[in-house]
């Protein structure tokens, strides 16, 4: 009798026991760990839990990642894998900064769209080496040929992807991390536009500054160094709020 024929029965633990069950084995629980990050609070997975989604017992997954850390690796290489595959279906256009622009922008929804995933991938840590993360470089430094072929880098494709690629993970990490601090809708055009100024030839077009928001930030700034004796200490806290209100990026 099957297992289905008595639902009640426990589900059999399938324990692999050759190089295809090994590979099979593997990828139900790579999938199964990675789901669970997702659902995870504090960013841990329980090994138990992830034998038990992906049907094996825990010796196995022992057996073939070693132990959580190289389970966890293992997910995070083939993070590393499906972003490179991601990064290589981008629509290749005969604009080759336009095509920069898109490529950050897809990193940031990528970001957005997998945290869990994507800070196991990219926060620094011990073992995070692989052949995928150089991939992801190579990819991006090919967009960079193309920028420097049509006249429009100012430095090599490999020094502007190594500037490039930290800058863009540094404020997706921020705002997944950290997200009350880094809720600045704009944060990430305003990085983008400074790196791939010091980058590119071509001028970076970027919104011209609001005049009062300017005055306002200044005057803010002025009143926090050298305070004022024209107000009353109520009275300089509500100009510094209101002051604040007015430098605040607008909200979509």
């Amino acid at each position: 009798m099957s297992d289905a024929e008595y639902p009640g029965r426990p589900r059999r633990r399938r324990d692999a026991d050759g190089p295809a069950d090994d590979a099979q084995v593997r990828k139900a629980l790579v999938e199964a760990a990675e789901r669970r990050l997702a659902a995870s609070t504090d960013g841990d997975i329980a090994t138990r839990a992830v034998s038990e989604d992906a049907g094996v017992s825990q010796p196995v997954l022992y057996r073939l990642f070693g132990d959580k850390r190289g389970l966890l690796d293992a997910v995070a290489d083939a993070g590393f894998e499906r972003y490179a595959r991601r990064k290589s279906e981008l629509e290749v256009t005969d604009d080759a900064v336009a095509d920069m622009y898109a490529g950050w922008d897809d990193h940031m929804a990528f970001a957005a769209a997998n945290p869990a995933l994507y800070q196991l991938m990219f926060a620094p840590r011990a073992r995070a080496a692989t052949t995928a993360y150089k991939r992801i470089l190579e990819l991006l430094e090919a967009t960079l040929l193309r920028c420097a072929a049509a006249g429009a880098l100012a430095t090599t494709p490999h020094a502007a992807a190594r500037l490039i690629l930290p800058v863009n993970i540094g404020v997706a990490l921020s705002r997944i991390a950290q997200p009350a601090l880094f809720d600045d809708p704009g944060l990430s055009h305003v990085a983008r536009d400074a790196v791939f100024a010091a980058v590119l030839t071509e001028p970076v077009v970027t919104r011209a500054p609001d005049p009062v928001r300017a005055a306002a930030r200044q005057l803010s700034a002025q009143l926090a160094l050298t305070g004022t004796d024209r107000l009353e200490p109520a009275e300089t806290a509500l100009l510094g709020r209101w002051l604040e209100r007015i430098d605040e990026p607008a909200r979509r």
